[in-house]
């Protein structure tokens, strides 16, 4: 039984927090602030695993859920189930991608792009990218032309087929919207926003300005901007 050994966990910690505070009675809060310092003062900052993960390579589950690692896993995993959340949205239309939709939602906003500036603002590699753009253009969704300011490229734009499609399926996409953040309060939503938008705000920094390119850039920045920024 998991949850005893987190209850014997918890007296311990409640022992130790009364015998730094004698002769105080300790509160919830004193105790909540008190096993938040506990754990951001762990060198390793591991947390407890997971049911997807058997018995073996205890040192290699070690790793995995060290706390940047396992926010990093987490990631991909909510990054799976919203992928499968939009396919099942999409179902029944010309989209076949999250990143169709969200090209096709960029575009609704704008005028017209270069394919250059949609492929970066959907945040693809250029091949995959002109894979979406292909695609929405073979089914009238998106319509482009020749930039007369230059001759080697093309501009794009939505078409009225492509709005009448979008807008039926925003209507899907709020259920996509809902799913995703599961069953939590309207503060947690708001606190978890807060948190995205600051991991955005961040990495699109460096996805506009490019500045991790390789293994070598993410070594060199993770030791030399980040584990100083965090200390």
């Amino acid at each position: 039984m998991k949850s005893y050994q987190l209850i014997h966990q918890l007296i311990s910690l409640v022992e130790q927090l009364e015998e730094e505070s004698p002769g105080h009675e300790v509160s919830i809060q004193d105790f909540a602030g008190f096993l938040l310092h506990t754990t951001s003062e762990s060198k390793e900052h591991i947390v407890p695993g997971e049911a997807r993960f058997g018995k073996y390579e205890n040192g290699a589950q070690e790793t995995a859920f060290q706390l940047d690692n396992n926010i990093g896993r987490l990631f991909v995993h909510m990054s799976r189930y919203a992928k499968s959340y939009i396919k099942k949205a999409l179902d029944g239309t010309p989209l076949l991608t999250a990143e169709d939709f969200t090209a096709l939602s960029i575009l609704l906003t704008h005028d017209h792009l270069s394919k250059s500036e949609l492929i970066s603002f959907n945040l693809q590699e250029k091949t995959s990218g002109m894979e979406v753009i292909r695609r929405l253009i073979a089914t009238g969704l998106v319509t482009q032309w020749d930039d007369e300011k230059d001759k080697r490229s093309k501009l794009i734009a939505i078409t009225d087929e492509g709005k009448i499609l979008l807008y039926e399926v925003f209507k899907d996409m709020s259920n996509v919207g809902k799913m995703i953040t599961g069953k939590l309060t309207i503060s947690e939503k708001f606190t978890l926003q807060y948190l995205l938008q600051k991991l955005e705000n961040f990495h699109l920094e460096h996805h506009e300005k490019k500045t991790i390119m390789s293994k070598e850039d993410l070594k060199s920045f993770v030791e030399n901007d980040l584990l100083a920024a965090r200390h």
